[in-house]
């Protein structure tokens, strides 16, 4: 649903029954790939590109992809950092930040993102 911000929109790869809601933002200069039945509430972030910590490298930037697996749904606002992946059928909780990846069948929340729950699967 628009609006959808994008700041390269090549490096995006989508698979089917894919709903992405209004306002995401998906910065996808390291590439982003969203397998199927996936679901991305209003304002998600997506975010593959970042800064080196050290001042003096601090001006340049680099990338790593974001991958989010088959059945994951992404609750409003929450942030993808660069490199993560979100497991199968997995939730990340609305203002979640997501730093590092996620498992299959886990529900994560928080600042950086925890595992809260395991999903049972059916």
């Amino acid at each position: 649903m628009p609006p959808f911000y994008t700041d390269f929109g090549q490096n995006i790869r989508v698979g089917k029954d894919v709903f992405i809601n209004q306002g995401c933002t998906f910065m996808d200069r390291g590439g982003i790939t969203i397998e199927d039945k996936v679901l991305f509430g209003p304002k998600v972030n997506l975010v593959t590109i970042n800064h080196p910590i050290s001042p003096k490298d601090r001006r340049s930037t680099y990338n790593k992809p974001i991958l989010i697996k088959t059945g994951a749904w992404i609750g409003i606002g929450a942030t993808i950092m660069p490199g993560v992946t979100v497991g199968k059928n997995s939730i990340v909780s609305a203002g979640a930040v997501v730093t590092q990846d996620v498992e299959d069948n886990v529900i994560v929340a928080g600042v950086p993102a925890k595992v809260i729950k395991q999903i049972d699967e059916q």
